[in-house]
């Protein structure tokens, strides 16, 4: 191409058309010459530049236009790939433009606008090419445009209420959740003052000094520190939220951002766990009452014994009746509890046999409450009992030769009972003889283990129970797959009434395992206890046994 010349023809795909003296001259100077951006002729069949004007190559950082037409490089992208592939499109489609990476004359890399335009010249396939370099100030317009979609997109889909309001507390932004939260049409918040939505008790003035306050001092904090804070929707309905406050600057005015979750579920629970912590207390209470009362009486009644102990001849038949009203004293306590625990049970038996009502089925699942809680009340009185059986000395270990294995299956049998659905007991025995050993002890200490594995075990998992003997020392190890305990709650466990953390809401007294550790110290065994958290626990028993043809 020669702008030069006056007779230049230029065909440009699709069209065809001819520019007349005296216009190329001015056109080509115009479009060309004096043009700010680059401008060059592109050959396609030599895959170079036949022609740049000066801004071209200078903005390619080249000495020369020559020094741009003979680079034995002859690269123009920074990647091929793009290139060619923009230029075949242009081939096709007569005019192409994108965002293109250009690499310089010496190797920095300009991002800029290409557009190229398809023509012919004397039949020859040329591509007229255009680079505009983009500024800074454009990437950073696109930037931003990309940041307030990424904005938008999370202030729409947030599952927490937002509201940003001026300086001055009117509403300038409500996402839809928050209207929705409110109670308010789409775009009905806009404008509004903030206090619209604080209930008359804690609006008005207070609730604008507070705004006052916060504005000359912002920062990120949650609102209602040590007491509760309320809404109020559209209705006129109030209910509980928690409120967070950030704040940001645009054009130095001052906006403050809220986060609004309703927590109306989150209070009724805190009630409710209140509710239930002050019965457990008052009950507590009562069951303290009782025995400080028992107590008593029982001190008075040793203290009347001991006032007549004072001839030797009587000391005898004076321990004798003491120990005969303990005696009386445990039965009465077990019968009085026990005789209308089982009336009840009784009497839940025979509703059952009346379906004759439409509420028959609530009135069973109730039933079925009251025999569980007069079950777990027998084993309460049971674990009591044995407590104060153990403090009082009563209990002793009289070992004889035992078959361990034989009463490890009978145990096994006992508790199957207690199982959830798909709970198996695994067993792995290992005793080839007798051993001597108090069986009721052992007995009690088995189904303890057991019934703790299975209790804070769940459904379709596995108890594992070993036992071996050997050295003249018994091993019992109980391994379940439960809820465990953390290393901070194994540390009390062996204490009376003690219960871990995360089991609070499983049935229990906490006397379990002080109960086993006090049978172990009358045995003479000790008891190991490895456990974690979501894992399982692993408790392990040894008893030292007298037996001289075992080994």
């Amino acid at each position: 191409m020669q702008p030069e010349s006056g007779a230049a023809v230029l065909l440009f795909a699709p069209t065809r058309f001819m520019v007349s003296p005296p216009y190329p001259t001015l056109l080509a100077e115009l479009l060309y010459t004096r043009a700010q951006e680059f401008v060059g002729l592109y050959d396609l069949m030599l895959g170079w530049f036949t022609q740049v004007n000066a801004a071209g190559w200078q903005l390619l950082a080249y000495p020369s236009e020559q020094a741009l037409l003979t680079d034995p490089d002859r690269q123009l992208g920074s990647s091929e790939g793009p290139w060619h592939a923009l230029c075949e499109q242009a081939r096709h489609h007569g005019l192409q433009a994108a965002e293109l990476e250009v690499r310089r004359y010496n190797g920095t890399l300009l991002r800029a606008q290409a557009e190229l335009t398809y023509c012919q010249i004397e039949e020859r396939p040329f591509l007229l090419v255009r680079l505009t370099e983009q500024s800074r100030l454009q990437q950073a317009e696109r930037e931003l445009a990309h940041s307030v979609r990424r904005f938008e997109a999370v202030f729409a889909s947030a599952t927490i209420g937002i509201i940003v309001c001026d300086r001055p507390g009117t509403i300038v932004s409500a996402n839809q959740f928050a209207q929705q939260l409110f109670g308010y049409a789409p775009e009905a918040l806009l404008g509004q003052r903030i206090e619209l939505l604080v209930p008359e008790a804690a609006g008005g003035p207070h609730h604008e000094r507070l705004r006052a306050s916060f504005n000359a001092h912002p920062q990120v904090r949650s609102m209602g520190h040590n007491r509760d804070l309320l809404a109020q929707r559209q209705d006129g309905s109030v209910f509980p939220v928690e409120v967070s406050l950030s704040y940001f600057y645009l054009d130095e005015e001052l906006y403050v951002v809220s986060y609004i979750l309703d927590i109306t579920f989150k209070k009724e629970a805190e009630r409710e766990l209140i509710a239930q912590r002050q019965r457990v207390e008052r009950l507590n209470a009562e069951l303290e009452q009782k025995v400080a009362d028992r107590t008593h009486a029982l001190l008075s009644t040793l203290e009347q014994l001991e006032q007549r102990s004072q001839e030797l001849t009587q000391a005898l038949r004076a321990e004798q009746e003491l120990g005969e009203l303990k005696s009386r004293f445990v039965s009465m306590a077990s019968h009085e509890f026990r005789t209308p625990l089982t009336a009840v049970l009784t009497s839940t038996a025979l509703i059952e046999k009346y379906p004759g009502t439409d509420q028959q089925d609530k009135r069973l699942r109730h039933l079925q409450r009251i025999r569980a809680s007069v079950n777990h009340l027998n084993d309460i009185l049971e674990e009591f009992l044995s407590v104060g059986r153990i403090e009082e000395g009563r209990i002793e270990a009289r070992p004889v030769a035992l078959d361990l294995p034989a009463l490890v299956r009978e145990t096994v049998a006992d508790v199957q009972g207690l199982r959830k659905t798909g709970q198996t007991i695994a067993l792995e025995l290992a005793c080839p003889g007798p051993v001597h050993l108090d069986p009721s002890l052992v007995r009690k200490i088995l189904v303890n283990l057991l019934s703790n594995a299975l209790k804070y075990s769940g459904e379709n998992t596995q108890v594992a129970l070993q036992a071996q003997c050997q050295q003249g020392q018994v091993s019992i190890r109980v391994q379940d797959q439960g809820v465990g305990i953390s290393p901070e709650d194994q540390q009390q466990l062996f204490e009376r009434f003690f219960r871990a953390r995360n089991v609070t809401n499983i049935p229990g007294t906490g006397l379990g395992l002080y109960i086993i550790g006090r049978y172990l110290e009358l045995m003479g065994g000790t008891i190991a206890l490895q456990s974690q958290p979501g894992v399982g626990t692993t408790v392990t028993v040894t008893l030292p046994y007298e037996n001289h043809s075992a080994d």
